[in-house]
């Protein structure tokens, strides 16, 4: 072990958030051990911006209710951990672990229960990562390295502490996690973790539930690095692990999103992991609701027993949420409402809660090729940018586009119903333009009437006729007797 300076590590307690700095007193005041671990350290280390601080110390889950009282939730049973709450913020504090008395692990080597206290030597080397193994006391200013850890940042080069076939067999997330830190830190990875890192090694993440699955793919999904983890996943053999039914080969579309997905979180907006669930899962979609539709179901029914389908197959690798499937499906959904949207249902339309995401990815579908959007997610980007006076005229001439489209497909459809001879027959000799305005087609009616009509005892009339002028008179009711007369 070698204690460093933190000055020399370039970390401060000017970079730290007071959240974390009131936990670590509240634990030291308290008579207990407490450092800075984990990510947070690497971060500041590499001159990056941590997501979260994590804590570690001498102290149990129990004790470290006792110090925090309300403000603590004690969670876990394979891995019991605090959760301290400061404010908005969350804080996870962790107990020294000792290497477990009697190992409680499943068939396949991961371990079931891990409750076992210990010291900070032994905690050390119960950690995946060098680069995670630094314990950082910003009141003391000093950082304690058990692995030249620090050497490994320098050489950006990611290593597994101990074996790492028994580390895997261990916590087979830890697969994961390296192409994850891989990924997100541009780190090279060390050749006896590429030894053993074998699709059939990936057989391991079967033993690991869904539910766990899902939030760590939600990590890879929301890290900034999307595109550049998504090949890694193929060449590692982790895609089939985590995803059913979708082949293993990246798309423009899922590219593109995957693009736009880093550019959000490197601007700093706020994105939604199931967005790119949906996107992933889209061509899957659209071969399920072609088998519906083959079978006679209606549109609207194929789509929505399709979306069940889908999420149902996808369920044994990673179990999405109720409300992340329903986001789903509805984004799904709204790219039929937006291709061939009713006029006067633009304007409601474009306020609907799942107008921006199913908006973005038909713009998406265009940008990558798909000529089945019509044009339609550059129109609504053109839509969303007019004043309300261009928007009216924007779906007035939509309307018209619409109905002369009508138009042509009808025609069209009776031109192939219809005979060719029975076409020639009712063809025009003359063809006369249509009259335009009202006046012209009343002059043209009455110069089409005959000029002349033959009364019932044969004398001519002709339609200029009294008889034919003649108005009906409205009678005075009130003078004529209803009823049998006198």
């Amino acid at each position: 072990m070698q204690t460093l300076r933190a000055s020399k590590c370039g970390l401060s307690t000017a970079q730290l958030p007071s959240y974390i700095l009131d936990v670590i007193d509240a634990l030291t005041k308290a008579g207990y051990e407490a450092y800075i671990v984990g990510g947070g350290v690497r971060d500041l280390i590499l001159g990056l911006n941590p997501k979260d601080f994590d804590a570690v110390t001498n102290a149990t889950p129990a004790q470290v209710k006792e110090v925090f009282g309300r403000r603590c939730r004690i969670i876990g049973r394979r891995f019991e951990l605090a959760h301290v709450y400061a404010g908005r913020e969350l804080v996870e504090v962790a107990t020294f672990r000792a290497p477990p008395k009697k190992a409680v692990t499943s068939a396949s080597g991961m371990i079931l229960r891990d409750n076992n206290w210990g010291t900070i030597e032994q905690d050390f080397v119960r950690r995946d990562f060098s680069i995670n193994a630094m314990y950082y006391q910003p009141r003391k200013g000093i950082v304690l390295d058990f692995c030249h850890a620090i050497d490994d940042i320098k050489n950006k080069t990611l290593r597994l502490l101990g074996d790492p076939t028994l580390r895997f067999e261990e916590d087979p997330v830890r697969m994961l996690r390296t192409l994850r830190f891989a990924a997100k830190l541009n780190f090279s990875i060390a050749p006896e973790i590429l030894e053993i890192f074998t699709p059939e090694l990936t057989q391991l993440l079967r033993d690991i539930s869904p539910h766990r699955l899902y939030d760590e793919s939600q990590k890879l999904f929301t890290m900034g690095h999307l595109n550049r983890v998504l090949p890694m996943l193929i060449d590692f053999g982790i895609w089939h692990q985590l995803f059913a039914d979708i082949s293993p080969d990246i798309s423009t579309f899922i590219e593109r999103a995957a693009i736009n997905t880093d550019q959000r979180i490197q601007m700093g907006k706020t994105i939604n992991p199931a967005f790119f669930y949906a996107v992933l899962l889209w061509k899957p979609f659209l071969e399920r609701c072609e088998f519906y539709l083959s079978k006679g179901v209606v549109p609207a029914e194929a789509r929505a027993q399709a979306g069940l389908d889908v999420l149902k197959r996808q369920a044994i690798r990673t179990i999405i949420p109720r409300f992340a499937e329903t986001f789903i499906r509805e984004v799904w959904e709204m790219q039929t409402r937006l291709l061939n949207p009713k006029p006067q249902q633009i304007q409601s339309l474009s306020t609907h809660a799942r107008f921006r995401a199913g908006f973005d990815f038909l713009l998406l579908r265009e940008k990558s090729g798909d000529d089945t959007t019509q044009g339609m997610g550059v129109w609504w980007d053109a839509y969303q940018q007019m004043s309300t006076d261009e928007k009216e005229r924007a779906i007035s001439q939509y309307n018209r586009q619409r109905a002369k489209s009508r138009r042509k497909a009808t025609t069209d459809d009776v031109v192939e119903t219809k005979p060719v001879a029975a076409i020639t027959e009712i063809e025009p000799l003359v063809n006369e333009p249509e009259p335009r305005s009202r006046r012209e087609r009343k002059s043209r009616t009455k110069s089409e009437r005959p000029v002349q009509s033959t009364s019932s005892n044969g004398s001519e009339i002709g339609y200029d006729h009294p008889i034919l002028k003649r108005k009906r008179v409205k009678r005075d009711l009130s003078q004529v007797i209803f009823g049998p007369t006198q």
